[in-house]
């Protein structure tokens, strides 16, 4: 079974963790953020010697900085942005693992929960961990079979994620533990619990975006035998 790479990662990632609204300006396609984060606000294009200048006006005129996504094949792209001033910033790596080899038929019901409405324990979690209103709105406007999970020890609430799936590829997003229950398994039982949801709705695949400065989450991801897909990196303008 063929891995997915980073082109159909990023494609999922679009449908599972979609922007305000997307619009084409020549061949770019803009993201607007309206506060959701630099996934929902990069503008991307396949075309590395389009015209900068349209995509700018088109971020600026959202009131947004302007923010490209390229991935490593688009190096002279990626020149030509340095070159205009553009400084690099947070490189991304894209995970991604057999739902069959995580889905291992272990039943988690019992500290993983789905959560079907909003619920308060979440939402401190994850604003506690940065992910505040504007992300959360990016949840409700996935489509597809998707789901907020919960992490418990005992009778608190640990650690919250967000599982969406696209076709064949479910994206799990969001993974934040309390700080005073990282490194105690939270994480891994909601990334079995996500791929449980996954295999559930027809995903082959579970996938994930983490920057690659974080270095204790992506040797969780590895430890599970989730394996490095591909990469991408944003170039942001300096005002």
């Amino acid at each position: 079974m063929t891995p997915p790479d980073s082109l159909r990662i990023m494609a999922a990632i679009d449908a599972t963790w979609p922007p305000a609204e997307f619009r084409a300006v020549g061949s770019w396609l803009l993201r607007r953020g309206a506060g959701g984060g630099q996934r929902v606000s990069a503008a991307s294009t396949t075309d590395q010697e389009a015209d900068l200048a349209p995509a700018e006006a088109g971020m600026r005129g959202w009131g947004q900085t302007p923010l490209f996504r390229l991935t490593p094949d688009q190096a002279l792209l990626d020149r030509r942005l340095d070159e205009a001033g553009y400084a690099m910033k947070d490189p991304v790596a894209l995970y991604a693992a057999p739902v069959a080899s995580l889905a291992d038929g272990r039943d988690e019901t019992v500290t993983v929960f789905r959560v079907v409405s909003p619920l308060a324990m979440v939402d401190e979690i994850w604003l506690r961990g940065g992910i505040g209103p504007g992300r959360r709105a990016v949840m409700t406007r996935a489509q597809g079979p998707l789901m907020t999970l919960m992490a418990r020890a005992g009778d608190r609430a640990v650690g919250a994620a967000f599982v969406a799936v696209d076709g064949n590829v479910a994206m799990i997003h969001a993974i934040e533990i309390a700080p005073e229950h990282r490194r105690k398994g939270g994480g891994a039982l909601l990334i079995r619990g996500a791929a449980s949801f996954a295999a559930e709705h027809g995903a082959k695949w579970l996938a994930l975006a983490v920057t690659e400065a974080n270095a204790p989450a992506r040797a969780l991801y590895e430890r599970l035998g989730i394996a490095l897909a591909g990469s991408y990196h944003y170039r942001i303008a300096s005002n």
